[in-house]
């Protein structure tokens, strides 16, 4: 269960209060696991979208498999609670049990770290905030920025490298016209 519960985890960057509550049929359908699902978020009630990764999948059909869960069942069924999902608590004592044997210091992960992962992965290959934004069901990009702890020397060497001079020719041509631009400006 632990390693399908941490691979969802870090795929589906859901708030652990929505990745504990997944039933099986959220996440397959007569024994498929789906490679693309939406989910509801509970904080926001916004829809947010997610990939499971062909690893994460197979995790994940081997674990449904071997305790014979029904699609009605919770994805991560409580032990001790009949009908229950796992914990908050037991899943954060999960992951930082996983931090203490891969030798890291534990008091620096929990539930939120699984739903950054992902996220900071991708932000850090493309740079592109926006393109994060959506897998994590953001409004604002505001949020983005403070969730993923995008530092000012970032967002400087962004804006550095976000060329404008299509635009501000365009711009100088309609001013040496006389001319004031309308609504947003056309390249």
């Amino acid at each position: 269960m632990q390693f399908a519960l941490l691979n969802l985890a870090i795929d589906s960057k859901l708030r652990s209060s929505d990745l504990l509550k997944l039933h099986v049929y959220d996440v397959s359908s007569l024994g498929v696991i789906y490679e693309r699902v939406q989910c509801v978020q509970q904080k926001t009630g916004t829809d947010v979208h997610y990939e499971i990764t062909p690893r994460t999948q197979q995790v994940i059909s081997r674990w449904i498999f071997s305790v014979s869960l029904e699609a009605s069942s919770y994805l991560f069924p409580s032990a001790s609670r009949k009908g229950q999902p796992i914990s908050y608590s037991f899943y954060r004592s999960i992951i930082r049990n996983w931090a203490s044997k891969l030798g890291l210091n534990a008091d620096y992960y929990g539930t939120h770290s699984m739903r950054c992962t992902k996220a900071t992965l991708i932000y850090a290959r493309t740079k592109n905030i926006r393109a994060v934004q959506p897998l994590l069901g953001h409004f604002k990009l505001d949020n983005t920025i403070r969730y993923l702890d995008v530092e000012l020397e970032d967002a400087l060497r962004l804006s550095e490298q976000t060329g404008c001079e299509r635009w501000q020719f365009r711009l100088l041509e309609w001013c040496s016209l006389g001319q004031q631009p309308v609504g947003r400006l056309q390249v």
